[in-house]
């Protein structure tokens, strides 16, 4: 059995890397041509930088995930695996304990590991493709800061989950599923008070009157914001984006001053018009609402797996610790979960498409948020040529150039229809 999961975990890698080849192929194919509706907003020089960006992004994603794979084959299918355990069994005798410095001591290992790709995407291939904007002062804060708040919240998650299980051995998973699933929402609210201001300076925008406006069409969708603010995203990256965070009555709009550099008024409104899609359609909530059903269905599937006793023998192992035996489900989880990555990224389009539809009517002006898409994908380097299985498979917007097109053959709304 030990074979099959490593073949299988091939089989996976190998579909994988089979993705990445088509869309590389495909871009080198078609990549020199303006696509439709992209005409006079980028040129031959742009469009090629663009193609070179996404093949550079790709072979440094490959390099990275067959370290990761090695790493991940190495530790769990040789005797590093048992040794470890048994270390940290010897470092305490408490099952609390155990736990956490069992998932600790891997989260800090792989935060390690992963240091050299983070530091080369960062300070060569963004600073080459003109988008780095970080110190490397400012590097090391962020990740010291993403490394202790991790350690902390994983703490927390371990630690409750741990006392769950001791206390509750057969209904566990159910009782560690609603734990879990309490702390995200909770996080969710406090996350853009607690934890964003640690990283970014957010203040209101420069601009009142765009405020006013933004308010204005908010109204008229029915939304009520409690700040709508830009971030100094500039401090790290040119790259732009814009996005709404919070729930309930701790929503808040956030721009990127790199954003509101970028695109004119009518533009930033049809933006936000997106967003507002999201939240008027209920995406977030049906998105939350989705995830916690799978997860209910993979802590039960996790508690049945390791109540059979016969999980770490499938790897070649006598026997394993609870925090181990988890470690061991979620590496088969991962191998299962794969085929229905597409069906994820369908939903995603979905609701993506809908919340354009969304914009046209409460913005009316399909044209802007075009020509901001437009805006976006020159100015993000986007792959204007994804490969179609590959775009099916991993994207969770449509193509760019196929929301475009879609909103170039929208007609302007009548303005004298209430939204």
């Amino acid at each position: 059995m030990k074979t099959v999961l490593i073949s299988l975990f091939l089989a996976r890698f190998a579909a994988a890397y089979l993705l990445r080849y088509l869309n590389l192929r495909h871009l080198k194919r078609h990549g020199a041509t303006v696509p439709e509706g992209f005409t006079g907003a980028i040129d031959q020089e742009a469009l090629e930088k663009s193609a070179r960006y996404t093949m550079e992004q790709h072979r440094v994603g490959l390099a990275e995930s067959v370290y990761d794979s090695a790493l991940l084959l190495a530790f769990l299918f040789t005797p590093l695996f048992p040794l470890y355990d048994r270390f940290i069994a010897s470092l305490s005798g408490s099952y609390l304990v155990q736990g956490l410095l069992f998932m600790l001591i891997i989260y800090l290992a792989q935060s390690i590991l992963e240091i050299p790709f983070s530091l080369y995407n960062t300070f060569h291939l963004e600073r080459r493709y003109g988008f780095n904007t970080m110190t490397p002062g400012l590097w090391v804060s962020d990740f010291l800061k993403s490394l202790l708040i991790s350690a902390l919240l994983m703490g927390v998650l371990v630690s409750g989950a741990l006392l769950l299980v001791r206390h509750s051995p057969e209904l566990w998973w159910l009782w560690v599923w609603a734990f879990f699933a309490l702390f995200s929402i909770t996080m969710i609210y406090l996350s853009p008070y607690v934890i964003e201001p640690l990283f970014s300076k957010f203040e209101p925008l420069s601009d009142p009157g765009l405020e006013a406006e933004i308010r204005v069409m908010l109204y008229r969708a029915g939304i009520e914001v409690k700040g709508v603010l830009q971030m100094d995203a500039s401090r790290r990256s040119l790259h732009s984006n814009a996005y709404f965070t919070g729930i309930g009555h701790v929503k808040r709009i956030v721009l990127y001053d790199t954003l509101l550099k970028q695109m004119d008024r009518q533009e930033l409104l049809a933006i936000l018009a997106h967003e507002t899609g999201h939240w008027k359609k209920g995406h977030i909530w049906k998105q939350l609402l989705l995830m916690e059903s799978v997860a209910l269905a993979l802590f039960f599937l996790v508690h049945r797996l390791i109540a059979w006793g016969g999980l770490p023998g499938l790897f070649g192992h006598q026997d394993a610790s609870f925090p181990a035996q988890v470690l061991l489900v979620s590496f088969i989880l991962s191998i299962a979960s794969f085929p229905f990555t597409p069906v994820g990224s369908w939903l995603s389009r979905r609701n993506e498409r809908e919340a354009d539809r969304f914009a046209v009517a409460l913005s009316r002006a399909p044209q802007a948020l075009a020509s901001a898409l437009v805006k976006l994908a020159c100015e993000n380097l986007s792959n204007l040529h994804p490969h179609p299985l590959y775009a099916g498979f991993y994207y969770s917007h449509p193509p760019v150039v196929e929301r475009v097109a879609a909103l170039r053959a929208m007609k302007e709304p009548d303005p004298r229809r209430n939204n």
